[in-house]
């Protein structure tokens, strides 16, 4: 798929802020702000609709529509890309990036959604000629009246290479993906065709808001009075709002009492929490606890007994977060700015390690699906003497007969068994628990002992979990 790699980013000209259309041109100010600043889409959409609110004219479905917009888009860059490039006389990175993010919006308007083929060109074409000149938007109706010729099964037809010929091209246009992320998680997954391309679509799907009532602090049966709330699946502190909704109008969540959690990432800290232990249960770690999800539900849990949470961040700002997240806790708890890798803490100080490592974030592509394009395979470099040094640490800091909970929100066996067979060697004094009977009710949680979560199975986030208990 080289032919159709996007220009390197360049700042955009400035632009005109058009009077009219006001879903698309924010949309396209989201889609700049993902390409020229890092941005995640997450953090850069909330503020955009927030202000679009406050000055008027803007009601929940211009919000649904403008979500849909780039949240679609940038899931579907590689699918669109590669349509594109068939559309277009010269290669993407030739083509201006603001250009080529009204031609992917106007893309997924024609392919991805049920608006009018009319209506989808007519609307591109005003969005560029207000944002980029006239002479943009003639190129931008030349190219989008050729993508509006076929549906997307044709396109995949024209575009995909055939599946017998290169599977995992064809995986990678078909349910745009790179195709070493393709490779990654099939590795991971195993088993045939049929899994693989479940787990890419639900990639592609929009997860559902999540929430977390903080033992202590909130119940469940006060989220479950919010609008279209659910409980969760499997975790017993879980809601689900099932469509959509603003998580900041929820009362517990605007407190505090409750946050927004992934389930996955709750269980995460529920099987933690409940590992069997030899002796005391009085001191918890959170050694990597930015930026404090986890680390407030394990502040929740630990209060219940009577147990002490330290959480420790090594980004000030991040610790922050989770003094916030943390603010209120009904037990005793302490939010420290420190590097895992260097503790301040003495070795053997604890009895339950939390380390949820920095990684390459391959499990939560739902929710930030600019990542996979981000993303390169030499990143696992990167990150591998980060993940086995905060492990070790983790091993190092827990007592005789406590348990260690390594966690990361990605299905890479390089970043998963590898990193845990790895470490475990320099330490022969422990066992690995079977995790799975810790997380009850939960199905497919493969031969063990450690668990791998998926979307398309547990429709959570693709988080990892390993147990490791010191014996010596």
């Amino acid at each position: 798929m080289s032919d159709t790699s996007r220009r390197p980013r360049r700042p955009a000209k400035p632009y005109r802020r058009p009077q009219k259309d006001p879903v698309r041109i924010l949309a396209f100010e989201a889609l700049r702000a993902v390409d020229e600043r890092d941005a995640y889409a997450n953090l850069v959409l909330p503020p955009l609709l927030r202000k679009a609110r406050e000055n008027g004219g803007f009601d929940g479905r211009d919000a649904a529509l403008a979500t849909e917009l780039v949240y679609g888009t940038l899931r579907r860059q590689g699918t669109y890309d590669a349509i594109l490039s068939a559309c277009v006389d010269r290669p993407l990175r030739e083509v201006d990036p603001p250009v080529l993010d009204v031609l992917s919006l106007g893309a997924h308007q024609l392919l991805g959604t049920r608006i009018p083929t009319h209506a989808a060109v007519s609307a591109s074409v005003e969005l560029a000629r207000v944002v980029l000149g006239d002479g943009r938007a003639k190129f931008v109706n030349a190219v989008l009246r050729k993508v509006a010729h076929q549906d997307l099964d044709a396109w995949l037809e024209q575009v995909a290479p055939p599946y017998d010929d290169d599977p995992e091209d064809h995986l990678a246009v078909v349910h745009s993906h790179p195709r070493w992320v393709v490779s990654a998680l099939w590795d991971s997954l195993g088993g045939g065709r049929a899994g693989i391309e479940d787990l890419l679509e639900a990639d592609n799907e929009r997860p559902e808001v999540t929430l977390v009532a903080r033992p202590g602090r909130a119940a469940t049966e006060e989220l479950l009075r919010e609008e279209a709330a659910v409980p969760g699946r499997w975790s017993p502190y879980a809601v689900r709002l099932t469509e959509g909704g603003e998580p900041g109008a929820v009362d517990a969540v605007r407190e505090g009492r409750a946050g927004v959690q992934d389930e996955g990432s709750q269980l995460v800290a529920l099987a933690l929490a409940h590992a069997p232990l030899d002796g005391p249960d009085e001191r918890w770690l959170d050694a990597c606890a930015g930026p404090g999800g986890k680390a407030a539900l394990l502040a929740a849990l630990a209060a219940e007994r009577g147990a002490f949470l330290l959480a420790s961040e090594k980004q000030p700002h991040r610790a922050g977060l989770v003094a916030q997240a943390l603010a209120g806790n009904p037990g005793p708890c302490q939010v420290v700015a420190a590097d895992g890798t260097r503790p301040a803490w003495r070795p053997g100080s604890f009895d339950r390690v939390l380390v949820d490592v920095p990684c390459t974030g391959l499990g939560a592509l739902r929710r930030r699906p600019e990542a996979r394009w981000r993303r390169r395979p030499e990143d696992l470099d990167g990150f591998a003497p980060l993940q086995r040094g905060l492990l070790r640490i983790a091993l190092e800091s827990v007592r005789v007969g406590g348990v260690v909970g390594y966690a990361t929100c990605s299905p890479h066996l390089a970043e998963t068994r590898a990193v845990v067979t790895d470490v475990i060697k320099q330490f022969p004094e422990t066992e690995r628990i079977d995790a799975r009977p810790l997380l009850p009710g939960v199905p497919a949680l493969g031969e063990g002992p450690d668990v791998q979560l998926w979307p398309h199975l547990h429709g959570t986030d693709a988080m990892y979990l390993s147990l490791i208990r010191r014996t010596g």
